[in-house]
């Protein structure tokens, strides 16, 4: 079975990058560039896997996050939060509002489609 995973980032370039590689893993792929789009992204693609930036405008990853988890009535992917932002608080947050796993840029690709296989083996 493919996998799809919504990639959401406001860099442009990190974007470009983790697409290709995705797709060169054979992953399905749509991205968003903030977290309202993103959110539309999540009804209209249905993801597996939600690869979440946190920093970003409209709303943060932390928001988008928190409403997936919340919408108990729609799917509910797995998400893998990307920031620049280490500190232990942020990632307690990020977990504790439903993030499945939570990767510090700047990141390997080999560690980030080895964490996306393992998520999605989970």
């Amino acid at each position: 079975m493919t996998h799809k995973i919504l990639i959401v980032d406001d860099e442009p370039n990190i974007v470009m990058s983790i697409e290709f590689l995705l797709k060169k893993e054979g992953f399905v792929t749509e991205t968003a560039g903030d977290g309202d789009a993103a959110l539309e992204k999540v009804r209209s693609f249905v993801p597996d896997l939600v690869l979440l930036d946190v920093m970003m405008p409209k709303k943060s990853g932390f928001e988008v996050c928190e409403v997936l988890r919340s919408d108990t009535a729609s799917h509910q992917p797995r998400i893998i939060m990307l920031t620049a932002k280490g500190r232990e608080t942020e990632q307690a947050k990020g977990l504790a509002l439903g993030a499945d796993a939570y990767m510090l840029k700047p990141f390997s690709t080999k560690d980030l489609v080895a964490k996306i296989r393992e998520i999605l083996a989970a």
